[in-house]
């Protein structure tokens, strides 16, 4: 278990509580950084009588067990579940943005046991800023409410270098929107300092073997410069969002062939997580069969499937008036379970990945979303079965180019030197904008 601190509402007095036998050890070694605000871990209502007078919580934890508050102190004991073998060792799991609308669809995903499993329990440790804090505190006490029988802690904080500690997997989806007018190369800088602020904490506290998944616009881009502010973390470790790509591609194609989307598979998004994403209908396949058998009208193949992939969250937001914020939280629970479950046999997956080794040609020390196979074990390999024409490679090659112009748009933040903006085109994706 993680470190807990006692919240008081009404002030801004932060009291620590000293470590349980059961919390993970701090590590000693930790750079100096301004301490924003320590990690605190929610209270529910099960001490009413100490928590809540007049309607104003205090800032008391019950006597005997300061580590941790209530219904997760009442309920849970690590060492005798353990010697029961009927769960897995608990999985620590920070996400940013908790606040925000993906987050409300994900987190409850997460708790439920849907991505990780039935037998795995699970520390939910949720970041946010100052402004989001007291909504933090909502979906804790939502989280709460649910009696997850595999949600084991709840903790919530604005400073990455207390929620990452220890985590084993770190979902990034706090991200700022791009407003009115602002440039690609604007959002570029200031989403980047985020996460390379984020990356350095990942680097100093959490675990040696997190997986990252970068939720936050531009994704690619902000998952390069997150790694190399993580160079003690493999770099292989690190993933960019392209699956809600891939699943909207999957849905358009069973569309058109008038079949159920569970009989497509191996469709590929390659490239950048913009509109010179590649959809890939070449190696793609319906119930077996190669896509271009199975639907005989190229044009639409090559000119409007990829153009509806492209659209669709612009097209929802004009409907709804609204981003996909549930399809992309769908999105990020399914790329999960594509690594801690194995891949179905031939079949493949799509993430945006680190190049360097590829097997493909793609310039290396970029993130680009490639076709990945796993066993299950949270690492992947990348497909090697793969057809290539010079349709599809000349596409590829325009969404490299546009990530290696947005890679020397950051190079102050990934150690390279001075940075250089000439993206040619705004290729934001409707409704990423």
């Amino acid at each position: 278990m993680g470190l807990s601190t006692a919240y008081s509402p009404v002030g801004s007095h932060l009291a620590p509580a000293p470590l349980g036998a059961g919390a993970a050890h701090r590590r000693s070694a930790q750079p100096h950084r301004p301490r924003r605000a320590l990690l605190a871990t929610v209270r529910c209502s099960v001490d009413a009588a100490k928590q809540v007078q007049d309607g104003v919580a205090t800032a008391e934890a019950p006597a005997s067990r300061k580590d941790c508050f209530g219904v997760f102190c009442t309920t849970y004991d690590l060492k005798a579940d353990d010697k029961t073998k009927s769960w897995k060792k608990l999985v620590n799991v920070a996400v940013s943005g908790a606040a925000g609308m993906i987050s409300n669809h994900l987190l409850f995903k997460l708790a439920s046991g849907e991505v990780f499993g039935q037998d795995q329990p699970i520390a939910l440790k949720l970041l946010g800023s100052e402004r989001s804090f007291q909504a933090l505190e909502g979906v804790a006490m939502e989280l709460e409410d649910s009696l997850y029988p595999l949600l084991r802690e709840v903790s919530i904080g604005i400073d990455p270098y207390e929620v990452f500690e220890d985590v084993d997997w770190a979902l990034l989806i706090g991200a700022k929107p791009r407003g009115p007018g602002m440039e690609r190369a604007a959002l570029l800088d200031i989403n980047g300092q985020i996460f390379a602020d984020q990356g350095k904490a990942l680097n100093a506290v959490a675990s040696r073997n997190v997986k990252v998944l970068v939720v936050g616009n531009p994704c690619n881009t902000n998952a390069l410069i997150c790694l190399k502010n993580a160079p003690n973390i493999p770099a292989k470790n690190f993933h960019a969002l392209t699956r809600l790509d891939e699943n909207r591609a999957k849905c358009q194609i069973a569309l058109k062939a008038g079949v159920f989307y569970d009989k497509v598979s191996n469709v590929t998004i390659w490239g950048n997580h913009s509109t010179t994403q590649v959809p890939d209908f070449l190696n793609a396949k319906i119930d077996g069969r190669p896509v271009k058998e199975v639907i005989k009208d190229t044009k639409w193949l090559e000119e409007e499937f990829t153009m509806t992939v492209q659209k669709r969250g612009g097209v929802l937001i004009q409907k709804w008036g609204r981003s996909s914020a549930a399809s992309t939280a769908v999105s990020i629970a399914d790329a999960i379970k594509s690594l801690v479950t194995p891949t179905p046999e031939g079949d493949w997956f799509s993430t945006g990945v680190y190049t360097t080794g590829n097997p493909y040609g793609i310039a290396e020390d970029i993130v680009f979303s490639m076709p990945c196979r796993s066993k299950g074990d949270g690492d992947y390999e990348l497909a090697t079965d793969v057809l290539m024409d010079d349709f599809l490679w000349e596409r590829i090659k325009k969404s490299e180019a546009e990530l290696l112009a947005e890679k020397k748009c950051v190079a102050h933040l990934t150690g390279e030197g001075d940075a250089f903006c000439d993206l040619p085109e705004d290729t934001m994706l409707p409704g990423e904008k």
